[in-house]
């Protein structure tokens, strides 16, 4: 066998293995844009609870004509990096509203929230300096940490006394900047940072805070600032990095805000922001418009919270084992990969639309159907939701 025959026996047999352990991730169909309701390719109209769309923009259709509006008036994509004719007014517009919306100085613009962690901490850090890092942190951030040349320590989850001893020992190894990086919400359980404390934690270290705000950014706080104003701390961030992706409209591009410094060194180095095209005009007309309305009314975020109580006191009258918190991010715990499978399948067929995850998604043994709330729902579709939950979890004997 030559060595490119091997090499894709090899990779055939590991696919051949996470199906048979019962990890393998299928892709379902949909032929509508995110909505309360989708329909599947197979004709099916279904309830749809695991989106990000957590105010309901994705298709609202005040922003879908700004997108329009930005498509006629600067085309369709930009052909070049940005540092050479890849800039646009509407790009500069964007970076500053989002600045003024997050408390910062400055913000800049990346294709995805992936690419502002992935060219953030190489191009601020050095040899000499720490990075302090929640264990539970996103893979972008984890990634981004490994392409430093910083020391890198982990906290356990939420264990403030950790981070307190991690930043002890990064001093006594003479670190000379140290960075404590958190997400502000955690995507797979909903729990929200303590930002307050750990903004405390970080000035008694000489420490800076950054948080990744890719599921606050738009409901979390009165305002929907985020998670630093749900906590107190609005405007004592460091560094804020995050998504147009999700609540921001859900189409794609990501952020980091920032002082000017910070960001002004990021326009030189950040390798993702230099090498790669910036998003394209009619995604940044349409972020735009989700900061008018955002900014015109607290509506959506207020719905979305309503909509995340009812569900949540309703799926535990149940008797399903979720992880507790306030959050629209609601995880039902199965713990059995297969499991959590076979519940999303039979939902499915119940016309509820949830996707199981497992490892590596979550550590094993932590399977769960991971259901996201919009403001775009209502009890007119959480109600039948909770009713297939019933049926489907006591016929796969997961409730009583």
């Amino acid at each position: 066998m030559s060595s490119a025959e091997a090499f894709y026996a090899s990779i055939r047999a590991e696919v051949d293995a996470i199906r048979d352990a019962g990890l393998y991730k299928r892709e379902r169909i949909i032929a509508t844009p995110q909505g309360a309701t989708i329909r599947t390719a197979d004709g099916r109209e279904v309830i749809n609870l695991c989106a990000n769309n957590y105010l309901g923009l994705s298709s609202h259709p005040k922003v879908m004509e700004a997108a329009h509006a930005a498509l006629r008036t600067h085309g369709y994509g930009m052909s070049s990096v940005r540092f050479i004719c890849g800039t646009q007014d509407v790009h500069k517009e964007l970076e500053a509203r989002l600045a003024s919306f997050l408390g910062t100085e400055d913000t800049i613009l990346y294709g995805s929230a992936f690419d502002a962690n992935g060219g953030l901490f190489e191009t601020l850090l050095g040899p000499e300096d720490a990075v302090i890092s929640d264990e539970l942190n996103h893979a972008s951030i984890i990634d981004g940490i490994r392409l430093s040349k910083a020391r890198r320590y982990r906290y356990k989850h939420n264990d403030l006394d950790d981070l307190r001893a991690q930043l002890e020992q990064a001093d006594v190894e003479g670190a000379r900047f140290k960075l404590v990086f958190s997400d502000g919400v955690f995507s797979m359980d909903g729990t929200v940072a303590r930002l307050d404390e750990i903004r405390k934690i970080c000035d008694d270290h000489g420490a800076l805070l950054g948080i990744d705000e890719c599921h606050a950014t738009g409901f979390m706080g009165k305002r929907g600032r985020g998670t630093h104003e749900a906590r107190g701390v609005f405007g004592k961030i460091d560094i804020i990095t995050g998504t147009l992706g999700k609540a921001l409209g859900g189409a794609s591009g990501g952020f980091t805000a920032a002082r000017k410094e910070v960001v002004e060194l990021l326009r030189q180095r950040s390798r993702p922001y230099l090498f790669s095209n910036t998003v394209a005009p009619a995604i940044v007309g349409g972020s735009i418009a989700v900061l008018d309305l955002l900014e015109a009314s607290t509506e959506l975020r207020d719905r979305l919270e309503q909509n995340t109580k009812f569900f949540r006191d309703g799926i535990v009258k149940l008797g399903y084992d979720i992880k507790p918190g306030d959050h629209p991010i609601v995880p039902i715990m199965v713990y059995d990969a297969e499991k959590a499978q076979k519940l999303a399948d039979r939902l499915l067929e119940l016309g509820v639309y949830v996707v199981g995850f497992f490892y590596p998604v979550v550590p094993k043994g932590q399977a769960r159907i991971r259901v996201q709330m919009s403001a775009i729902h209502d009890e007119s579709t959480l109600r039948p939701a909770l009713d297939a939950f019933a049926q489907a979890g006591r016929e796969l004997g997961l409730i009583p």
